[in-house]
């Protein structure tokens, strides 16, 4: 068991109280930020060998790869019809969020509020019956 420097708590203790929106939301954001690296290289490099064979794809695959952890432990955790419309919210959100804020790209009045709507159909589905 791996323990930390002052804290009797093991790695087992530790993910029992973790929250599994909490990993949702993490796991989310670490998705959005190899994509926005990947849309940033691929358009500097093009989508050519040379582009795959660099420093930045290890990166962009490494953040992949711990989201997809935090994505699989979720799904251990909870069931299928709560968990994948949470990925899904988490996912919306973040890609809305992002388009105003990092992109400049803009939202027109449709997209956000059929945004609303789906991020609340979403939430809908997870919540108990």
């Amino acid at each position: 068991m791996v323990r930390f420097a002052g804290c009797a708590w093991g790695w087992t203790d530790i993910l029992g109280v973790v929250n599994p929106l909490l990993v949702v939301i993490v796991s989310q954001l670490l998705f959005t930020a190899g994509d926005l690296v990947a849309r940033l290289k691929m358009r500097q490099l093009g989508f050519g060998a040379e582009a795959f064979v660099s420093w930045w794809f290890v990166g962009y695959m490494g953040l992949r790869m711990l989201a997809t952890f935090g994505q699989l432990w979720v799904l251990s955790r909870l069931v299928l019809g709560a968990a994948l419309p949470m990925f899904a919210a988490a996912s919306v959100v973040l890609s809305m969020m992002l388009s105003i804020t990092v992109l400049n790209e803009g939202l027109s009045t449709k997209t956000i509020v059929g945004g609303g709507h789906a991020i609340a159909a979403l939430v809908t589905l997870t919540l108990p019956s």
